[in-house]
Order: C-alpha cells, then sequence, then structure tokens
C-alpha cells in the first residue's frame, strides 16, 4: 500500500475570511489538473503541492462549520488523507478544489451527525450594523480580545442562527464568509444552483425576520 506522503505544515492561517477576486483562475484549475493527472501516477510532491495549494481553504469551509478548532485540524487532516486514497478514482468532471471542498463538507456533516452539536457562527454572518458591534466588543483599549463579551456576542448571534437547520446554515457560511459562488456550493452540496439560491434566499429572509422580532420584544 502506497505510503501517505508527510503532511505538508498545515496550519489555520486565514480561517474564517471571505475568498477576494484573484485572477488567473482558469490558469490554476488547469495547473490542478495536470497536478491531480501526476498524483494519479503517485507523484507524491505533485499531491504535496495540491496540498499546499488548498489547505487553507479546506481549514477555512471546515472552520466555517465546526464549532472546536481542534476539531478542524482534525478534520482537515482526514480530507487530505481521503483525497490520497481517492484520487486515482478522480475523474475530474469538476474542479479539484470542488471535488476536496465537497469532501471536506461531508467529513463536516459527519462528525457533527456524531457529536450532534451545531456549527459555529461567524463575525460575517451579522449585518453590518451588528458586525460593528460585534468587532467592538471584540477588543479592549490594549487591543487584546475580551473573551467573555466576545462569548456572549457569539451566543446572540447563535441565537438568531438557530432558525436554520444544518444545511442552510452550512450554505450561508460557504457563501458569505468563505465567499464560495452558488455554482461552487451546488456543486460541493450536490444539489441544483437554484435550489442554492433560493435557500440562501429563504435563509436571509428567516434571519432578518427574527431579528426584527427580537428588536421588537427587547424595543431596540
Amino acid at each position: 500500500m502506497a505510503r501517505v506522503p508527510k503532511p505538508v505544515a498545515l496550519t489555520l492561517t486565514g480561517l474564517g475570511k471571505p475568498r477576494t477576486a484573484e485572477g488567473g483562475v482558469s490558469a490554476r484549475v488547469e495547473e490542478d489538473r495536470e497536478l491531480v493527472r501526476r498524483a494519479q501516477k503517485e507523484d507524491k510532491e505533485a499531491f504535496e503541492e495540491l496540498v499546499r495549494r488548498h489547505q487553507n481553504r479546506v481549514f477555512a469551509v471546515a472552520g466555517g462549520i465546526l464549532r472546536n478548532r481542534e476539531d478542524v485540524e482534525d478534520i482537515a487532516q482526514q480530507v487530505f488523507l481521503k483525497a490520497y486514497f481517492s484520487i486515482k478514482r478522480f475523474d475530474q468532471r469538476a474542479a479539484f478544489s470542488t471535488w476536496l471542498y465537497k469532501i471536506t463538507v461531508n467529513e463536516c456533516w459527519d462528525l457533527l451527525r456524531k457529536k450532534k452539536v451545531r456549527p459555529l457562527v461567524f463575525e460575517a454572518e451579522l449585518s453590518e450594523e451588528q458586525s460593528q458591534v460585534y468587532q467592538a466588543s471584540s477588543e479592549q483599549s490594549d487591543g487584546r480580545p475580551d473573551t467573555s463579551e466576545r462569548l456572549a456576542a457569539q451566543e446572540q448571534v447563535e441565537e438568531l442562527m438557530s432558525c436554520l437547520d444544518e444545511r442552510d446554515r452550512t450554505m450561508l457560511v460557504l457563501k458569505e464568509v468563505q465567499g464560495f459562488s452558488v455554482e461552487e456550493i451546488a456543486g460541493m452540496m450536490e444539489i441544483n444552483a437554484n435550489t442554492v439560491k433560493v435557500r440562501l434566499f429563504r435563509a436571509r429572509q428567516r434571519i432578518t425576520e427574527r431579528t426584527k422580532r427580537r428588536r421588537g420584544v427587547t424595543g431596540r
């Protein structure tokens, strides 16, 4: 049995930050395709390069779904292990990134089902006004995080997001936090792109309505 290459230094750099537009996307996809072809011929350096290219995105996707950073690290290692042993069966009909992130989402869901916990809510899921309050509560005058206030703010957002099911929460994180396109999310979750659009629209509506109701009750 082929030995799994020593993991490339996996870090949590950029966890939870949205993607920015980059040039040469099609060229990068083609480079990935060539690396995949080489990895399918047991070229370990090619697979390690794929890990280097996509490790931060795998961490970010997992971090947008899971609550615990240790879980994120474990899932990331599991994702690349599964990708390594499955890459010969990957037919490249989809982009390597879509295939890899779909594995990531599925592994996260499997873990959540086993642990029966809710996904983490990120700051980017808040409205602009809520985000400003959240950021303000996250720092003291010395610039260090105020853990108690940050947790209180996060709990408030968790309550707002509790009206969404696991799948809709995941879609919202992938779209608003990680910056994936509707088409990419559809590929990862194996559903129609129009279904993704409808579910995202309804999810945002439900959060907006819940926010209005809370403000009405609290008099804000």
